[in-house]
C-alpha cells in the first residue's frame, strides 16, 4: 500500500503565510512527479504547483511569485510554502503523486492524499 499524508493546513489571515507537507509512505521504489492541486466548493480541482523528481517546478498563474513547491527526495515528502495569501486561497489543498511501488513495476501510478483545509479570511 501507499499513503500520502497532507498537513499543515488551517485558517490564516489575508497576507498571511502557511506551509503544507505531504509525506509519502508504504511500498514505494522510486517517486516521479508530485504536485499540489487544490479544489474549492463548487469548483474542478487544479493544479496549483508541481515539481518533476529532478526539480523543475510549474506554476499556476494564480499563485507564481507567492507559492514555492519543494520536495525531499531522500524523505519522500513533498512541500507547499504559501506566502501572501489571498481568500481566494481558500480550498482543500491535495497532494498528487506518481510512484513505482516495486524495482520490477513498469509503470507509475497515481496517487492521492485525502486534502487538507486551507481558509484564507479575516
Amino acid at each position: 500500500q501507499v499513503q500520502l499524508v497532507e498537513s499543515g493546513g488551517g485558517l490564516v489571515q489575508p497576507g498571511g503565510s502557511l506551509r503544507l507537507s505531504c509525506a509519502a509512505s508504504g511500498d514505494i521504489f522510486s517517486i516521479n512527479a508530485m504536485g499540489w492541486y487544490r479544489q474549492a466548493p463548487g469548483e474542478e480541482r487544479d493544479m496549483v504547483a508541481s515539481v518533476t523528481s529532478g526539480g523543475s517546478t510549474n506554476y499556476a498563474d494564480s499563485v507564481k511569485g507567492r507559492f514555492t513547491i519543494s520536495r525531499d527526495n531522500a524523505k519522500n515528502t513533498l512541500y507547499l510554502q504559501m506566502n501572501s495569501l489571498k481568500p481566494e486561497d481558500t480550498a482543500i489543498y491535495y497532494c498528487n503523486a506518481h510512484i513505482r511501488r516495486y524495482h520490477y513495476s513498469r509503470f507509475y501510478s497515481e496517487y492521492w492524499g485525502q486534502g487538507t483545509q486551507v481558509t484564507v479570511s479575516s
